[in-house]
């Protein structure tokens, strides 16, 4: 079982990191700059697109999870058709980003409230990377059918392609050509659909058998459809939720200033490689859970859930240890300017004790995917935000600052993997 889950795991764990690194590195690169707000405007624009993308993430998770059972049952046709709904869905969602991007700039610069500057570069970013919208969402789609397909090179290979380029064109914009947050966002653009085209690429031809199983009258087949509409809606649901804590989260940190919302946007970068290092492992769950969710293999979906967590809780360990020892010296890496540093360092406990109490939900949330069990997903996420995050960070507000903040995010994390760990017996009953 190790084996089958590090097959899967390392190369999702390596596919994975390479997104903060690409975040990390806009962060940096605006970090030395000579103001702060370089840095606000990249985090309220990707703030704003986090919201947007986040919210169809349903694409790449309902996708493995349906795909990796078809797979599990082989139904090739199921295999080809899952993929084909959610390619339209991608294509579709993206039309309407892009029909509604005025709209979408004004309710969201309307609801964000950051300095003159900030808002600047936060525009300026916006309106050029909302191009790479069909690129980004039928990314999802191929991601969760290769994860599906049990393949988990070909998302490691899409990654590294899509933000090694997408690192090598933020230096040669902004060091080379003089840009600044404009530079950051045509990488952005560019890199997609370059990582798009290598993607259907690979699945021509690597997977050009299963075309022949497609089949224009299933691809509406109302009870396929109800099926992937529903678990995509209340991941839908779910992600909103999601998508919402995180951006509050930077929205009340721009409220705080310039320099808090800096120091804030460094640490979340923290937090993002250890969720995209953990989500290795909850990958890992999506695909063997789904698959043995298809062949009713009991047994073997127990032996997945308890390696899966064992996996998780030890990487949470070693990166707890690993911020412990280094916080001050990885913080430096994303900006040389002292205030900001200073700053950080009196919020980084947080940082430091999140990867031990975040792996929990990551991993069931890996777990919960595979096994489309979306509803209760929906429901620990939404009583973690409704009943945990906002009361604690209102509550607690007045008297604290931003550490109320960010202990909302933590009690947050937390009521997520306690709420799912209290479901989970009752879900493996009904395997």
């Amino acid at each position: 079982m190790n084996k089958k889950i590090l097959r899967l795991a390392i190369p999702n764990i390596l596919s994975n990191l390479t997104v903060p690194l690409l975040s990390s590195v806009d962060t940096a690169i605006m970090g030395h700059l000579p103001a702060p707000a370089y840095i606000g405007g990249i985090a309220v624009g990707s703030m704003i697109f986090n919201f947007l993308y986040w919210g169809v993430g349903f694409l790449r998770m309902g996708t493995t999870g349906l795909t990796a059972q078809a797979y599990g049952q082989k139904s090739n046709s199921e295999v080809i058709m899952t993929f084909s709904r959610a390619l339209i869905v991608a294509v579709g969602t993206a039309a309407v980003f892009l029909l509604t991007k005025d709209l979408i700039e004004y309710i969201s610069f309307a609801l964000v409230n950051g300095s003159a500057e900030v808002e600047k570069y936060a525009r300026i970013y916006f309106r050029i990377r909302i191009y790479a919208a069909p690129a980004t969402l039928s990314l999802y789609a191929l991601h969760g059918w290769f994860l599906g397909m049990q393949n988990a090179k070909f998302p490691l290979y899409l990654s590294v392609l899509v933000n090694v380029l997408n690192i090598i064109l933020n230096f040669v914009f902004v060091y080379r050509l003089n840009l600044n947050v404009d530079g950051i966002a045509w990488a952005t653009v560019i890199s997609q659909y370059t990582g798009l085209l290598f993607g259907l690429f690979l699945m021509g031809k690597y997977y050009s058998d299963v075309f022949r199983y497609f089949d224009k009258n299933k691809l509406l087949q109302v009870e396929k459809i109800k099926k992937f509409f529903n678990v995509n809606f209340d991941l839908f649901i779910r992600t909103l939720f999601l998508i919402f804590v995180f951006s509050f989260f930077t929205a009340k940190s721009a409220e705080f200033g310039d320099t808090v919302l800096s120091a804030n946007s460094i640490l979340l970068q923290l937090w993002l490689i250890l969720s995209y290092g953990v989500d290795g492992f909850a990958f890992a769950a999506e695909s063997l859970v789904g698959k043995y969710m298809g062949r009713r293999d009991e047994p073997m979906l127990k032996k997945t859930v308890k390696y899966v967590l064992a996996w998780g809780l030890a990487q949470g360990f070693v990166l707890s240890l690993i911020f412990f020892i280094w916080i001050k010296e990885i913080i430096i890496l994303y900006t040389n300017q002292t205030i900001v540093i200073e700053t950080a360092m009196q919020y980084a406990m947080w940082t430091i004790f999140a990867p031990l109490i975040n792996a929990v939900c990551f991993i069931w949330d890996g777990v919960f995917i595979g096994a489309t069990a979306a509803r209760p997903m929906r429901n620990s996420m939404v009583f973690s935000t409704l009943v945990v995050f906002l009361p604690v960070f209102f509550l607690l507000n007045p008297q604290i600052g931003n550490h109320a903040l960010w202990l909302a995010m933590i009690l947050f994390m937390l009521a997520r993997g306690v709420s799912l760990s209290i479901y989970l017996p009752r879900l493996i009953k009904q395997w």
